[in-house]
């Protein structure tokens, strides 16, 4: 939102003048400041005059001749714009002036006639874009006078990034509030002085829908003249980046930004009926909005009708059967309050953002629509001519009232950690409108105008952002509630392994697109391969929630590999989403963490050589089991497969507790071409729970003092046998003095014959209270050899 400075002065004297002090106000007040300019006058010598006569030019149709005054003898001007005539009251530079760009005026010759300066339009004035025509002037400015007066600059603009919780701030009144309570210092609301004529208005509002529309206000004004606007209107609404249109429809966007209500202004002589019917749409009525699209509604869609059919989006948009023009002379102003979910998705599903809707979203006060529907009356009366009729339509059938929150004095230091003395307290609430009374707890009494205030920690809150949040000391939290959760500490350990390792942490959007998933090769019944449709997707491409982490890093590594990366290994920790009930609601779907990773081109430290390795399927198993080793997961294993996405002789299950969470590997060269890659790529992606759920404490064991007995074994085999089997079986006949385990080689060879391959392993025995000998090993020895033998078909090389 963009906020003038010169502007919000009318409303709070703000001390300083310096914009970025200023800046940081608003940042300490929770309004991120993303940018200020400073606007300045971009000519000098431009006087206002009055258009005496106009005549074609003698020796060109597109031009004219103007007698002009400012205040003397009248001049001739050549001019080309055709939206005035005699009596026009304009800017004019007269010779010597500068314009913007630094355009220097004189004297010249157009077409054999003697040009003494030009009228200028707002574009040469560097007020606007508009180069269609020339400014035209309110009647009642004197002519002779210097325009610069009449323009409200120099200015500073800041754009405000306003939070979705303060609809309140969503305008210069309430932006001067907080401003008010930040220093201490009264604010200004307009003055409104509104004299009511008879006969009183025939309008009558009926609402149909009381929960659509809790209140309805319509106010007549008749005899208005509709004409541009005077200069310092039009300058405040460039300045907030809305267009001006002329002075009715400027009115309403000029109490919307001021005041936060949010108006439409009717064509009374089109509304049908003079009547105002709030409702629910039928099925397939059709509307055209100002923007002259004919738009089908759904029942659903909050309206406004007339005794004739619909005339308006509520809180959204108008429509073009009653749109104020040139000939309009009775204008009906709506100010209303409309449910904020109802206007939310009206506008989100016939995709029509308006200023009006934006504010309608987040809550605006319902107690705010009668005085702004009087003050846009006034300005009516001011700027167009008009009258203000009796007869004020108000139709609130249940008024909100503020409400009460109690606020006990011990929740200040819960929350904040510091202590607030009660004086304090009241006055940093009254700053801002909130009345309080009691001791302890305060009655804290909530106006209208802040919805998002609830409840006592809501109150705790403004007090931080009022009090300052620099004046609040770093602290830890007390108690045993504070801390990170065994899960949180996991995971952040998971992070500090994988960085270790190499990688880099990426964060993707959440949203894939169907080849996606159709060049991963997932099997038609795998729930991977069916994304959840998002109804208003951010880009075209990627219309569907992600069902897996990869995609996004596979499109990361050729984005980087397009700048001529070449050694490229991201992580991402985050959710995916799958088209089955979630087993904690099942109302959503399921949303499970998942961790995932790739490494393309060289990894890892350089070898004897000099080279580095090339990322492989060892690199993605080897990444596993430094997540097992560093977390502590028992029953962890790898299952050699042919996982969905991955090469089929170089990819394995990832087992823990006995059930698959995910896969590692290279990826199958297919997917990676489909990414955009070339070479291998080693990945991996698992389920992230069963990887940081809360274990039993590590115990001690002493570690023995005496020496080890070695040994190895080779085992001829079938080839279907996994490396992780044969552990597994040597294991559980070795005993408890084992210390471990270690397949040091693996080959096929035609000595071996077909289907079949070699396994060869390293033990290590050591007991905790005496040197072993080879005779007490012996026995454990024959054990392992045996109990391999008859689970798999096995004899042990090179021996008996």
């Amino acid at each position: 939102m963009k906020i003038s400075l010169r502007w919000l002065r009318e409303y709070v004297d703000i001390p300083t003048d310096d914009a970025d002090d200023l800046a940081e106000v608003f940042g300490s007040l929770g309004h991120e400041v993303e940018g200020h300019e400073t606007l300045d006058l971009q000519f000098s010598g431009v006087v206002v005059g009055r258009v005496e006569e106009v005549s074609p030019h003698p020796n060109a149709d597109r031009l004219r001749l103007c007698r002009v005054t400012t205040g003397g003898h009248p001049q001739d001007i050549v001019c080309g714009a055709w939206n005035f005539e005699a009596g026009a009251v304009v800017p004019v530079s007269v010779p010597g002036a500068v314009l913007a760009g630094g355009l220097e005026v004189g004297v010249r010759v157009v077409r054999g006639i003697e040009s003494h300066g030009m009228i200028c339009s707002e574009a040469e004035l560097g007020l606007g874009d508009d180069r269609s025509g020339i400014m035209v002037l309110e009647p009642q400015v004197e002519v002779g006078s210097d325009f610069a007066g009449l323009v409200p600059l120099p200015d500073v603009v800041f754009d405000l990034s306003i939070t979705p919780n303060r609809p309140d701030a969503m305008s210069m009144l309430g932006i001067a509030r907080d401003l008010g309570a930040y220093y201490r210092l009264p604010v200004r609301a307009p003055e409104v002085s509104l004299v009511e004529t008879e006969p009183p208005s025939g309008v009558q509002v009926t609402l149909e829908d009381p929960h659509g529309c809790p209140r309805y206000v319509g106010r007549e004004v008749r005899d208005v003249t509709v004409r541009p606007s005077p200069i310092w209107m039009q300058l405040r609404l460039r300045t907030a980046g809305v267009r001006p249109i002329n002075n009715i429809v400027d009115i309403t966007n000029y109490v919307l930004l001021e005041m936060g209500q949010p108006l439409h202004g009717f064509d009374l002589d089109l509304v049908a009926g003079e009547e105002i019917i709030v409702r629910r749409a039928n099925q397939g009525e059709t509307l055209r909005t100002l923007d002259g699209v004919d738009r089908v509604l759904s029942e659903w869609d909050l309206i406004i009708a007339d005794a004739a059919g619909v005339v308006a989006f509520a809180g959204v948009m108008g429509g073009e059967t009653s749109e104020v023009g040139a000939g309009t002379a009775r204008v009906l102003i709506e100010a209303a309050h409309f449910d904020a979910p109802s206007v939310m998705f009206t506008a989100k599903r016939h995709d029509l953002r308006t200023e009006a809707s934006s504010r309608f979203e987040r809550g605006v006060d319902p107690n705010l629509p009668g005085r702004a529907a009087e003050r846009a009356a006034a300005l009516m009366v001011e700027v167009a001519s008009g009258r203000a009729v009796s007869g004020v339509q108000d139709n609130y059938p249940e008024p909100i009232e503020p409400w009460e929150i109690e606020l006990s004095l011990g929740e200040i230091p819960r929350l904040l950690g510091i202590e607030l003395e009660r004086a304090l307290v009241v006055d940093l609430l009254d700053r801002i409108g909130f009345q309080s009374v009691g001791d302890d707890p305060l009655v804290v009494t909530v106006p209208t105008f802040r919805p998002d205030v609830r409840r006592a920690a809501d109150v705790v809150e403004e007090l931080a952002r009022l009090h300052g949040y620099d004046k609040i000391p770093e602290t830890l939290p007390l108690g045993t509630g504070g801390g990170l959760t065994e899960a949180q500490t996991a995971e952040r350990r998971v992070r500090d392994l994988m960085t270790g390792l190499g990688f880099s942490e990426a964060q993707n959007w959440s949203f894939a697109g169907p080849e996606d998933l159709e060049w991963m090769g997932f099997d038609t019944d795998d729930l991977r391969r069916r994304g959840i449709p998002v109804k208003n997707p951010l880009r075209d491409i990627e219309p569907m929630l992600r069902t897996t982490l990869l995609p996004g890093l596979l499109k990361s590594a050729r984005f980087n590999s397009s700048y001529g990366a070449d050694r490229i290994a991201l992580f991402e920790i985050g959710k995916i989403f799958l088209a089955e009930p979630s087993p904690l609601d099942g109302r959503i779907p399921h949303q499970p963490d998942s961790l995932a990773f790739l490494a393309f081109g060289e990894f890892g430290p350089p070898q004897v050589e000099g080279d580095h390795p090339v990322a492989d399927v060892f690199t993605a198993t080897a990444t596993w089991r430094a997540l097992v080793e560093t977390l502590g997961i028992p029953d962890a294993e790898l299952r050699q497969s042919a996982p969905a996405a991955y090469h089929p002789g170089r990819a394995a299950d990832v087992v823990v507790g006995g059930e698959v969470i995910g896969s590692v590997g290279e990826l199958h060269p297919a997917v990676v071409r489909s990414f955009g890659l070339e070479g291998r790529v080693a990945a991996g992606e698992f389920a992230l729970e069963p990887l940081v759920v809360p274990r039993p404490w590590w115990t001690f064991r002493e570690p023995s003092s005496y020496p080890p007995v070695l040994f190895d074994l080779a085992f001829d085999l079938g080839v279907a046998v996994a490396s992780e089997d044969l552990v597994r079986a040597i294991a559980e006949s070795a005993g408890s003095w084992l210390e471990s385990v270690r397949v040091f080689d693996e080959f096929t060879g035609s000595q071996l014959g077909e289907g079949r391959k070699s396994i060869a392993v390293q033990l290590w025995f050591r007991a905790p209270d005496h040197t072993l000998t080879n005779e007490e090993v012996a026995p454990h020895r024959d054990r392992i050899i045996e109990n391999v033998q008859n689970s798999f078909d096995a004899h042990l090389r090179g021996g008996t």
